[in-house]
């Protein structure tokens, strides 16, 4: 190993990450045949094979989990060197990697925005997925920060509140509870448009309904909000939605938010990161911004018939909370 050059280790792990051979070539811009050879070099050093190949795939042996671990080590280290050179030359450069859940996207380019005018120098790379998903990254330690709607309480992981994310019921512009004071045995009448079970969302919602011992009619469930906007407008049923799913995409004058007792229901917005992880100087200092994150996103029209004003982002609180494993 001591003769094994950082470029092999390079390639290694675009190949463990991207799980193809040829899919690194392209990210690194090498020829295939010049991945293969790093490879049989860096195999031949270890002693062992690296890589398994079942079929069209490759998967990676032991000793090469042991190597992906121990190469991302080596890089990590790399690159907090370099930005904390950065920082001691009054810059900040380097790369920023955010993992955030589907519902998040309404608000984080908003966010990126202000904040990569301020630091050009730094390169984000933002990845959308689902709470589920997002978790798995967490767990690996992909990224430098994770946004999501709940705290992560089922990892080791500090969880910090910047944003409150109120959720909302949200109904046809047309429906006839629109304007009225609702109790929320009335809403349960209603039928329901949800996300599929586990959605931060959802359970917020059958916690209400449960603690007073009332019961959801689930007409459907859909896999996004985008589907679920659509199918409100359509007249299929009522929902509850963070309100910041109004803020790019809803359909104009064509929804409106019922005033139901209970509700908004009060939640934020946590960033996550490891426990015990070490924050690079670009992390620390996205932390930092997103302590003034209701300066940076733009409070939403409100659509609710009986209230003036719906005010969307107050001052965030800041208490960092730490959650243990189950």
């Amino acid at each position: 190993m001591r003769h094994s050059t950082l470029r092999q280790l390079e390639v290694f792990e675009a190949i463990a990450r991207l799980g193809s051979f040829t899919r690194a070539a392209e990210e690194l811009y090498l020829t295939q045949p010049t991945v293969s050879m790093q490879i049989k070099k860096l195999s031949d050093a270890v002693g062992l094979p690296l890589f398994e190949h079942v079929g069209k795939k490759v998967y990676l042996t032991d000793a090469g989990r042991a190597l992906h671990a121990f190469a991302r080590e080596i890089f990590d280290h790399f690159a907090r060197f370099e930005m904390t050179i950065a920082d001691m030359k009054g810059l900040k450069k380097g790369t920023l990697k955010l993992a955030v859940v589907t519902t998040a996207k309404y608000f984080a380019p908003r966010l990126l925005g202000p904040f990569c005018q301020r630091y050009p120098g730094i390169d984000v790379s933002l990845k959308v997925s689902n709470r589920e998903r997002v978790l798995e990254r967490l767990a690996e330690n992909q990224d430098d920060l994770y946004i999501l709607g709940q705290p992560p309480e089922e990892l080791d992981a500090v969880a910090e509140p910047f944003l409150e994310n109120p959720l909302v019921v949200l109904a046809p512009a047309n429906h006839p509870l629109v304007g009225r004071k609702i109790p929320l045995a009335r809403l349960a009448e209603e039928p329901f448009l949800m996300r599929e079970p586990g959605s931060g969302t959802r359970k917020a919602l059958e916690r209400l309904f449960a603690a007073h011992g009332l019961a959801l009619k689930v007409r459907m469930e859909l896999g996004s909000n985008e589907a679920i906007k659509q199918a409100i407008v359509g007249g299929l049923g009522v929902s509850v939605l963070s309100r910041h799913t109004l803020a790019l995409d809803a359909p104009m004058g064509q929804l409106a938010v019922l005033d139901v007792e209970g509700f908004p229901i009060p939640r934020h917005w946590y960033v996550a990161y490891p426990a015990g992880k070490q924050l690079s100087v670009v992390a620390r200092t996205f932390l930092d911004y997103l302590k003034q994150a209701p300066k940076h996103v733009s409070e939403v029209p409100c659509h609710h018939a009986s209230v003036g004003e719906c005010p969307l982002l107050p001052e965030p609180t800041t208490k960092r909370k730490r959650s243990t494993t189950a």
